[in-house]
C-alpha cells in the first residue's frame, strides 16, 4: 500500500476550524515584535493562520483578532496586507 503524504493542518484563528496549511495565509510576529503576513510561511517567529472566507477576513479586522492573538497593538495596514494577499490568491 503506498504511503500518502500527510497534509499539515492549521486552524482559522476567526472560524477556528481545522483547514490545510496551504490554503491559510500566516501571519508573523518575529523577535523584534514586527507583525506581517508571510506568504512564504518560513519567517521566523510566532504565527497565527487566517483563512480566505470573506467572513472571516472582515472579522479579523472587525475584532482586532491580530491584537488578542500577538498581546500587541497591529497597524491597520497589516490588516490591510492580509486583505490584499487573500484576495491575490483567489
Amino acid at each position: 500500500m503506498p504511503k500518502t503524504k500527510k497534509i499539515p493542518m492549521r486552524m482559522c484563528i476567526a472560524c477556528k476550524q481545522m483547514k490545510p496549511k496551504g490554503e491559510m495565509t500566516r501571519v508573523v510576529k518575529n523577535a523584534d515584535g514586527e507583525i506581517f503576513p508571510d506568504p512564504t510561511g518560513k519567517a521566523q517567529g510566532r504565527g497565527a493562520y487566517i483563512c480566505g472566507e470573506e467572513e472571516c477576513l472582515k472579522k479579523l479586522a472587525d475584532k482586532k483578532l491580530l491584537h488578542k492573538c500577538f498581546s500587541a497593538n497591529v497597524a491597520p495596514e497589516v490588516y490591510r496586507e492580509i486583505e490584499g494577499e487573500r484576495l491575490g490568491k483567489e
